[in-house]
């Protein structure tokens, strides 16, 4: 099952099972049933998403660090190459549309 973001103010953000699941958990939203995001918490989602994506490249860069003390080449799986970051920018960008005019921002309905 696809997710597909919906709102008012822009288009929809389309998301592939895994990752639409990971970041309705770092908003703390249940991934299994429709849910919405109401315009009053798009602050704190955009800050939740904001650290994610800071925790993973933190983790990112202690790991090629360890590599590289280890005189390794850091190898990245194949389900790790597109960073958080880059998967969650358009679901962001959706977040401060909404805000900006208000909105909620839906899924599974």
């Amino acid at each position: 099952m696809l997710y597909r973001f919906k709102s008012k103010a822009c288009g929809d953000v389309v998301m592939l099972p895994p990752h639409g699941r990971r970041v309705l958990e770092i908003l703390g939203k249940d991934p299994e049933g429709p849910g919405i995001l109401l315009p009053e918490q798009i602050p704190a989602a955009l800050e939740a998403l904001r650290a994610a994506v800071a925790a993973e490249e933190a983790q990112a860069e202690r790991k090629r660090e360890e590599a590289e003390a280890q005189g390794e080449e850091l190898t990245i799986p194949p389900d790790e190459r597109v960073p958080l970051r880059a998967r969650v920018a358009p679901f962001i960008e959706m977040l401060q549309h909404c805000q900006r005019e208000g909105c909620e921002v839906v899924w599974g309905v």
